[in-house]
């Protein structure tokens, strides 16, 4: 009893931990944000506009992922136990949509521009040089703290987060470059193009961020959970304990939040008493549990294939 409570008590710490970090991203992104549409309007630059639209669908992402911790914190006796799980992964691919939302709107901005070049307004572009330089600063910092708690006690929120903070960190820094860039060779015609194909780069990052986020969400939401490597635990287990059981009915598996949940269904002799056979139950529970970290195993006595 007392192991479960701790577990419990761990569980709520991280989660309550989870809460902290999305709401200080999510607050720290609208402060930043106001400025930034400030000096995308005095600037009259696209990539600075196209950076104001991606961090507007970003804010929108974090929301949805701090509502949805901040549910899970509270917990509900009254919920399905995967429900709440299943809908952290459904976050994490809303998050991984606005990112494709922002492309779409980026490279939009970016073929306007090319087609009708201007220059940017140099003061307008100042106040962007200077946001742009607290941008990366503080993403590059959200995105290192988001990481360490991922790799602490990973889960599909805290993994779309670091991974969203890490292309914010690059994006801003695409933009200080490109205006910095313009206003160094604003006697150039051809420096008007800097603009318009700096928010390529934008698009680039946006593309690559989202593609992996919805990847690694969809097999989590179709409960395709188990990579071969912990396929692999499974079968050595399975295959150690050979003699003991008489045929394998199935695997299934599904990942609710970072746990991940594993059925395993066995059939046994029938000649062998019920406290046999839940000692060679305890046993694989116990040694897969063991090598496969914030894992729930069940294994059920079965007579007929699943």
């Amino acid at each position: 009893m007392t192991s479960l409570l701790s577990e419990d008590m761990g569980g709520e710490v991280d989660l309550a931990r989870k809460q902290k970090t999305v709401l200080t991203s999510l607050v720290v992104d609208f402060v930043l944000w106001i400025p930034d549409i400030v000096a995308a309007v005095l600037s009259g630059s696209i990539v600075m506009f196209a950076d104001v639209v991606k961090c507007g669908n970003e804010i929108c992402a974090t929301f949805f992922s701090y509502l949805t911790i901040r549910k899970m914190a509270k917990g509900d006796i009254g919920t399905y136990d995967y429900g709440m799980g299943k809908l952290e992964t459904i976050t994490s691919i809303l998050t991984g949509g606005l990112m494709f939302v922002s492309l779409l709107l980026v490279f939009g901005v970016a073929i306007y521009r090319i087609k009708f070049p201007e220059s940017i307004v140099h003061e307008g572009a100042y106040l962007g040089i200077i946001m742009m330089i607290i941008g990366v600063c503080t993403n590059t910092w959200l995105w290192r703290k988001n990481y360490r708690i991922n790799k602490m006690d990973p889960s599909p929120i805290m993994d779309s987060q670091w991974r969203l903070f890490r292309a914010k960190a690059f994006s801003d820094f695409a933009v200080l470059s490109s205006l910095v860039l313009s206003i160094a060779l604003y006697q150039y015609v051809w420096s008007y193009y800097i603009d318009p194909f700096a928010s390529f780069i934008i698009a680039g990052f946006l593309l690559f961020s989202g593609l992996h986020v919805i990847q690694s969400s969809l097999p989590d939401l179709l409960d395709k959970t188990l990579d071969e490597e912990l396929q692999i635990i499974i079968v050595r287990y399975l295959a150690e304990f050979f003699n003991d059981y008489t045929a394998l009915h199935g695997v299934r598996s599904r990942r609710s939040g970072s746990t991940v949940y594993i059925e395993i269904f066995l059939e046994f002799d029938r000649e062998k008493k019920m406290g046999e056979v839940q000692d060679i139950l305890n046993h694989i529970k116990n040694s897969i549990e063991s090598q496969i970290h914030h894992s729930s195993v069940i294994v059920v006595p079965s007579t007929e294939p699943e």
